[in-house]
């Protein structure tokens, strides 16, 4: 665990797959250099929803070859072959990002109370790194909690 998290920008189809427990590996074209197991990713899902609705904890993250790849997580990333080619064209490896915990938001924080609440607050284009130094949200840090993943003291998320 590096004590940090990443917000991530995952599609509405894909997260509800996430949170029904139908896919268990998120896929990128970029490794995440700075998480590894035991980090959370958090989602954010952008237009229609525009909220941060859940997240998951890392159990791996592998970079293959797009063959050994998709061997992989063919039967976990809730895409079919014909996604997978076209979010893949035009590059060699592939990243697959596999968890097995995952929490869903009892209620989504929208984009517009996280500019309310952190008028800095930008929704991420793919991803974004979380640190002591970049703080998840004081309202999606209480929910961590609440899942029992302390990931900052108190005095850290004071705004």
């Amino acid at each position: 665990m590096t004590g940090n998290a990443l917000l991530l920008s995952i599609r509405p189809e894909y997260a509800e797959k996430i949170f029904n427990q139908t896919k268990t590996v998120e896929l990128r074209r970029v490794y995440p250099k700075q998480i590894g197991k035991g980090d959370l990713v958090i989602i954010y899902e952008p237009t229609p929803v525009q909220a941060l609705t859940g997240m998951f904890k890392v159990d791996q993250i592998v970079e293959y070859p797009l063959e050994e790849l998709w061997d992989l997580v063919k039967d976990k990333a809730g895409i079919n072959r014909e996604d997978f080619d076209e979010y893949y064209r035009g590059a060699t490896s592939g990243v697959g990002i596999f968890f097995s915990e995952c929490w869903k938001l009892p209620e989504p924080i929208k984009l517009q109370i996280l500019k309310e609440r952190e008028p800095n607050f930008h929704p991420p284009q793919g991803f974004r790194y979380l640190s002591k130094d970049r703080q998840p949200p004081l309202l999606l840090s209480e929910f961590m909690e609440d899942v029992g993943y302390i990931y900052y003291t108190q005095t850290e998320l004071d705004l």
